[in-house]
């Protein structure tokens, strides 16, 4: 009795087994995710990582804040005759190479992640490659906003007054985030190619020290000597700061922003491909 019952246990549990299976492959597969809502999955997974360690926003307000501090009362009276009348003139550019400098913590976040083995799981879905990578990029943005608005704020407790209004502030802050998106594709490419954070680090340091500060972020180029002006006027930076200066102070710097524009493209078209390269081979 004992072994007809369990016959009959097996024979019931196969059945059972084998509708499950016809069931499963019966059912129609759900739709393969978007690219945009991918994107945005992985951009919210980046805005729930700054929510679990605030830490992360010290960089986008501790630093920005002590960078216009130190350069408005330390050098607006030698510059501009006093610290009112150069806060006009530095806070746009201040605002331009806060959010540049930390676009560097888009490549160390990547490196950390391939270090943990986050990116074996990603490779392995179903979904749109790139959005891994744009949803990095997403987050980010975030962080870029955050450390605009900081700078606006104090810097209108301190005297700024843009004469572009809230238009014009709003245009500015676009611009400086479509830039710093494209410009963020850099850091990725290295956050894939070194071992390392620091590595990643210390490269973006290289990089971003002389390109920030060998422009027109501080001081009008034409003080300079010849030879570095020519560098300096056609620098991306100098590009990105005159055109944010300009739509803030109420004016359309046209060929600034056409200038800012082609370089976001030409920094998107030629290290945007390269990272989805190195990812696909990681």
């Amino acid at each position: 009795m004992s072994t007809a019952t369990s016959t009959g246990g097996k024979e019931l549990s196969a059945v059972s087994t084998e509708s499950l299976a016809a069931l499963l492959v019966a059912k129609e597969r759900p739709p393969r995710p978007s690219a945009l809502s991918t994107s945005l999955t992985f951009g919210w997974r980046a805005i729930l990582k700054i929510k679990h360690v605030p830490e992360q926003l010290f960089d986008v307000t501790a630093f920005p804040i002590m960078n216009l501090l130190m350069f408005t009362y330390l050098f607006g009276g030698a510059l501009a005759g006093s610290p009112s009348d150069y806060i006009q003139f530095v806070l746009p550019g201040i605002l331009v190479m806060s959010v540049v400098m930390i676009t560097m913590y888009t490549g160390v976040s990547v490196n950390i992640d391939i270090e943990k083995g986050v990116f074996d799981r990603f490779r392995s879905l179903p979904i749109w490659r790139p959005s891994a990578m744009v949803g990095y990029l997403l987050g980010d943005a975030l962080r870029y906003t955050i450390a605009s608005v900081i700078m606006l704020v104090v810097g209108l407790l301190l005297g700024y007054r843009p004469d572009g209004g809230f238009g014009g502030v709003v245009a500015g802050i676009a611009l400086l985030l479509l830039f710093s998106f494209a410009f963020s594709w850099i850091w990725t490419m290295f956050g894939l190619m070194l071992r390392t954070e620091k590595s990643v680090m210390s490269v973006s340091m290289m990089v971003i020290f002389p390109l920030t500060f060998l422009s027109n972020v501080f001081v009008d180029p034409k003080t300079m000597p010849g030879w570095l002006q020519a560098f300096v006027n056609n620098s991306p930076i100098t590009h990105l700061a005159s055109a944010v200066r300009g739509l803030m102070a109420g004016e359309w710097p046209g060929v600034e922003i056409a200038w800012t524009l082609g370089w976001a493209g030409v920094l998107l078209l030629v290290f945007g491909p390269v990272t989805m390269r190195l990812y696909n081979r990681k």
